[in-house]
């Protein structure tokens, strides 16, 4: 099968983040299975008690060889562009094919499922390893269950593979990205009629710490301590959202919640500003949780694997990306970039796309790649 043959496959299975992303991991178990590989399956239960199914597999024997990661769970396709189809209905309209995952990242899955198939009867004296995770839009969960539990994982990272997140860069090769931190603080009040003594309004708790969250923000984007510059932008976007889920203007708020949520660069020590936060919401009386908290990913621009990736992939510089990649969780291996068909910037949108020519460029050079490091 071709790339865009697998795509449509893939996009198919509805498998947005808070559903199952099972019966789409099934598909890529089969697949695997058929072209040769040993499946290693991690399956757990989400906090929400939804079943998650994480994929890893091996071909072949022996050190080295090629490490590809890339994740089955989708974001969700409220709203959708196109009346004409549906988000899970990937459709071709002039040189793009249109759907849900289509370019984040089930048209990468594709593209290695289809390098290997184009492998053919072709020898392999190292080993293909190929992982398809749940989870990567909301926390990375799949990632932590490869990390934590996986035989073949300890495999890959003994025998020093060569790790390619698959995630979309438009197939430029990404040497770092920055951490994704999300923090979560909650004020309690109670509703009631506003012109009684009944109602306990939470922001009148929350305003303080939104005055804190303001003063960091402004400080992480003037100090030079909060910015790194091989990045762009460079500074680590705190975010500050506010939700007090009041729906009349005559009722005490009965909760407020501030989100923020940031992304510090390699090297940055961001547990300083979320256990600044955490003392503000103690002094302030209310809940505070950090639902997640990754770090960066960072491996020399000049070492000899990225040097070797950049050779192959016929490019002469590596750059950095903002956004965050299952790679955060998977720094054990020591050889890793990320390197994927299709553009980040259509990534998450309400007409998601990838590039016919992006399907066909992706699977010559993850085919390029196999026959250096594997055949």
């Amino acid at each position: 099968m071709t790339a865009l043959e697998y795509t449509r496959k893939l996009v198919e299975f509805e498998s947005t983040s808070s559903l199952s992303n099972v019966a789409v991991s099934d598909y890529v178990e089969a697949t695997l299975k058929r072209l040769g590989f040993v499946i290693e399956r991690l399956e757990y239960d989400d906090a929400n008690g939804v079943r998650k199914a994480t994929i890893v597999s091996r071909k072949g024997s022996g050190a080295g060889g090629m490490a590809y990661f890339g994740h089955t769970d989708v974001v969700p396709a409220d709203p959708w562009h196109f009346a004409e189809h549906g988000p899970f209905q990937p459709t071709i309209i002039g040189d793009r094919l249109y759907g849900r995952g289509t370019c984040d990242m089930k048209g990468s899955i594709a593209c290695m499922l289809a390098a290997i198939e184009s492998l053919g009867s072709q020898s392999l004296v190292r080993p293909i390893y190929v992982t398809c995770t749940s989870d990567e839009e909301i926390g990375y969960g799949g990632a932590a269950e490869v990390a934590n539990r996986s035989e073949i994982f300890r495999e890959m990272v003994a025998g020093d593979a060569n790790g390619i997140i698959g995630e979309p860069t438009k197939l430029d090769v990404v040497y770092a990205h920055k951490g994704t931190y999300g923090i979560v603080a909650t004020s309690r009040g109670r509703a009631a009629h506003s012109s009684t003594r009944e109602g306990i309004n939470a922001n009148l708790k929350m305003i303080p710490f939104l005055a804190e969250m303001k003063r960091i923000h402004d400080e992480t984007e003037a100090s030079p301590e909060w910015q790194h510059p091989e990045f762009d932008p460079p500074g680590i976007s705190w975010n500050i959202g506010i939700n007090d889920h009041t729906h009349a203007v005559n009722i005490t708020a009965p909760q407020s919640v501030c989100t923020v949520y940031f992304r510090p660069g390699p090297g940055q020590q961001p547990d300083v500003l979320v256990e600044r936060a955490r003392q503000a919401a103690v002094a302030c009386g209310i809940e505070f949780d950090v639902p997640i908290a990754c770090g960066a990913l960072y491996v020399d621009p000049q070492s000899d694997f990225v040097r070797e990736v950049l050779s192959v992939a016929e490019q002469t510089r590596a750059r950095t990306v903002c956004y965050g990649t299952d790679g955060a969780l998977l720094t054990a291996l020591k050889k890793l970039v990320v390197l994927g068909p299709g553009d980040i910037a259509q990534a998450h949108t309400h007409d998601e796309f990838i590039a016919l020519d992006q399907l066909e460029r992706g699977t010559t050079l993850y085919a390029k790649l196999l026959r250096h490091w594997c055949c």
